[in-house]
């Protein structure tokens, strides 16, 4: 019966309960000889939770793509090129996380059947076939000398972070060489074991490029606190020029630069040292004493200072077996990848000497072809375009991520702009459309995303369901794909329908969260200074409802509405349009001062330059009102809280509507100050850095292209192009910017209020152009 066959998924039989409960690292074998190079060879694997899969001890890739209860991908790869004649190691390592939602990783899902799936064949040049599948054939053991840690005990999204030890049992494990006579054969799931409805028997093709990995070495050392050898010998270390032997009983302190903010797999190389501890602190930057913000975080100046500042971060520890020599070293590798500026490598001899043969380790990342390039008269907007550029690769991998280095989850405010800054330098869409497919499946029963997900556990910002809507109008406007609209416009439905149904009596969006961790929801809008103590809610909040989320359903309802005249619904499109003036004029009634100051909450006098902002744009003020309050936020700017980092792309698009764009000159000394303390990355917030890598922050991917040079989507697909240069403060840019209908080439100067406009774009869309070139 077909039920009662080997389903391709298999486990260790010795698996217990206590195994169940705690991170967990499960190895797989099968060997295999081939009598000659094989013609083709094809598998497919997947596993509960990821795999690291090696051929003949070579890294052949990691996965899979992240999922989640609805949905598991499956990998295909073609592995003819790691095959030769003779014997061959098909090596896996499989990392498990608990069940338990907060024991494991946020950001991957698990399922209660935790395993290895593999499926495939070798084709000989004389047509034979070799089954790979996961069957008996396949060897285990569980590896207990590796445990993962929280990172702190109250909120840890990421525990990938490990205490390992050396293990000669294991000692050589992926090669040819090693005697697994002591391994249990494998468990084989049988197919009513593994329901295909559910995760993880419901494979999936992936929908996203394999992450790159490229061989990188660190580039600097920083300081050397304790040492037998001098700064120079360490420096030709990490260059790879020589060993490095570190006495018996000794202890060393040395800090190593990567030059940059990287995400990589991290790789120690070592012979001999038996009972040596080595520690690896993972650090984005210098820090100093002084402690800021709501988490009290590490207060950051210069990033490079240390003289004043000290390195501080997560941790993994390797306890080294002794095992390693010249020619076959002992070699600790981290299952996931590390986040880091700079690494502080602290070692403890024992009785025996160690040397360390190599210290390096591979970038990964999403594979993201940045095709666009700007430039202006203002040359500091190159360094922060390079800043802002590598931020978004480092926050790009399986999903957007809104950092790398503390939660890699991906979020929907986040997302959304770093989606639109991707279409912008690349109009790649790929990573975009699983973010989209994501977060569909992220919606909860009452309409409402889960504001970052993948994600185990419950998160809810309700403003942020609302950006989703404009991710979508984003994807319709670059590509026009209609079956996409089409898809996802009853997830559209059902956010809008929340916020519908918790209206007050006089039709503004009632209360709907309030501080983080005190309430069911949590009413975040931006990491304004004046707002830490709310954690990034507007004070007016503790009082009732805020403003910004009525103006947020005003600006859902509005993008919804253009989304329904797309599909030719429109009926539906106006009654979104309806639903939008209602609340306008709740807004209108209740929101706001006499004097036309948006109030950040209903009959409550504080006041911000988001809610004007987001007046603005929604056209719930009109454009001379808009211009008037947005002013005032900038000429002064103690009286109202500022948009920070994370809002200024809706900032500079209300500047913009407002003739006010040269204002942005001031707004973008926020990015010069990051570079004048030696940022690589942009931060978090200005005034809350926790983060040294948020994309939010990639401003500038968006605005060279998009702003300065004016070209934009004026039609669904990009059926009709924009070519419509704001120049601000500036006197002349030029630049390619890449589209989905190719490079679009423009070029301009400006002298007194006359713009001098030349472009050039591919023949077939000369028709589409629409080049306006009166300047704000």
């Amino acid at each position: 019966m077909k039920f009662l066959e080997n389903s391709n998924w298999i486990w260790l039989p010795s698996w217990s309960d206590a195994d169940k409960k705690i991170p967990r690292t499960v190895l797989f074998r099968k060997n295999i000889k081939l009598t000659e190079t094989p013609q083709k060879a094809e598998l497919e694997i997947s596993a509960d939770t990821r795999y690291k899969l090696y051929i003949n001890n070579a890294l052949v890739e990691v996965g899979p793509s992240k999922g989640d209860k609805s949905i598991w991908f499956k990998d295909r790869i073609d592995i003819t090129r790691y095959l030769r004649k003779g014997t061959n190691i098909l090596a896996v390592i499989v990392l498990r996380y608990p069940e338990n939602a907060m024991d494991g990783n946020h950001g991957m899902f698990r399922t209660a059947t935790p395993g290895l799936y593999v499926k495939g064949k070798i084709t000989t040049v004389d047509a034979q076939e070799i089954s790979l599948d996961a069957d008996v054939s396949w060897k285990c053991k569980i590896n207990k000398n590796v445990s993962f840690v929280r990172e702190e005990e109250r909120f840890a999204p990421l525990i990938i972070h490990e205490n390992a030890f050396g293990n000669e049992e294991i000692f050589g494990w992926k090669t040819s060489e090693y005697d697994d006579s002591k391994w249990e054969f494998a468990k084989p799931y049988i197919n009513v074991e593994i329901h295909q409805a559910v995760s993880p028997g419901n494979l999936r093709e992936r929908t996203i490029p394999y992450m790159y990995r490229k061989n990188r070495r660190f580039t600097e050392i920083m300081a050397v606190s304790k040492s037998v050898h001098s700064q120079e010998k360490w420096q030709e270390f990490i260059e790879g020029k020589t060993a490095l032997e570190i006495p018996s009983d000794t202890e060393e302190i040395v800090e190593i630069s990567a030059d940059e903010e990287m995400t990589g797999y991290i790789s120690l190389v070592l012979s001999a040292g038996k009972n040596a501890d080595i520690t690896m602190t993972y650090a984005e930057a210098y820090v100093q004493k002084e402690h800021v913000g709501p988490d009290h975080v590490a207060l950051k100046k210069d990033r490079l200072d240390q003289i004043n500042g000290h390195l501080e971060g997560y941790q993994d520890n390797y306890h080294v077996a002794g095992m390693g020599t010249q020619d076959d070293p002992e070699i600790y590798e981290p299952f996931w990848f590390r986040t880091f500026r700079f690494v502080q490598l602290r070692i403890k001899t024992g009785t025996e000497p160690l040397t360390l043969q190599h210290f390096d380790y591979q970038e990964t990342g999403y594979p993201l072809e940045v095709s666009s390039s700007v430039k202006t008269s203002d040359e500091s907007l190159s360094d922060i375009w390079e800043i802002s550029e590598r931020t978004l690769r480092r926050c790009m991998h399986e999903t957007y991520e809104d950092c790398p280095y503390y939660e890699q989850l991906q979020y929907v405010m986040d997302s959304r702009t770093q989606i639109l800054y991707t279409y912008s330098v690349s109009a790649d869409d790929r990573l975009a459309r699983k973010c989209i497919d994501d977060l569909a499946r992220a919606q909860r029963y009452d309409g409402l995303l889960n504001c970052s997900y993948p994600n185990c556990n419950p998160n809810i910002i309700p403003g942020f369901s609302i950006y989703y809507i404009v991710m979508i109008y984003d994807h319709m406007m670059y590509f026009g794909d209609h079956k996409l609209v089409e898809k996802y416009m009853p997830t559209v439905e059902r956010i809008l329908q929340f916020f519908e149904e918790h209206l007050s009596e006089k039709g503004y969006v009632g209360k709907t969260g309030g501080l983080i961790m005190e309430e069911a929801f949590w009413s975040f809008i931006d990491w304004a200074q004046e707002w830490n103590p709310t954690s990034g809610m507007p004070p007016a909040g503790l009082k009732g409802p805020i403003t910004m989320e009525s103006l947020l359903y005003i600006y859902g309802l509005q993008h919804a509405a253009k989304l329904a005249e797309y599909l030719g619904r429109k009926d539906e499109a106006s009654q979104f349009t309806e639903r939008a003036v209602k609340v306008q004029n709740a807004v209108r009634t209740y929101c706001i001062n006499t004097d036309g100051m948006v109030q950040d909450g209903p009959g409550v006098e504080e006041y911000s330059q988001h809610c004007q902002v987001f007046a603005c744009l929604t056209d719930t003020i009109d454009t001379d009102q808009a211009r008037i309050n947005i002013l005032r936020t900038i000429q002064e700017k103690d009286h109202f809280a500022q948009c920070t980092v994370a809002m200024r792309f809706y900032l500079f698009r209300a500047l913009e509507k407002t003739d006010l764009y040269a204002y942005t000159d001031q707004y973008w000394e926020a990015w010069r100050t990051m570079i004048k303390n030696h940022c690589t990355t942009c931060v978090e917030s200005e005034a809350y850095a926790r983060s040294e890598c948020h994309a939010w922050g990639s401003l500038a991917l968006y605005e060279l292209p998009g702003t300065i040079l004016g070209v934009r989507p004026a039609a669904p697909g990009y059926e009709k192009i924009e070519i419509r240069p704001v120049s601000g403060y500036l006197k002349e840019a030029e630049g390619s910017v890449k589209t989905p209908k190719g490079i679009i080439y423009v070029k301009w100067t400006k002298e007194g209020d006359k713009l001098d406009i030349t472009y050039q774009t591919p023949d077939f869309v000369k028709d589409q152009i629409i080049c306006k070139t009166e300047t704000k």
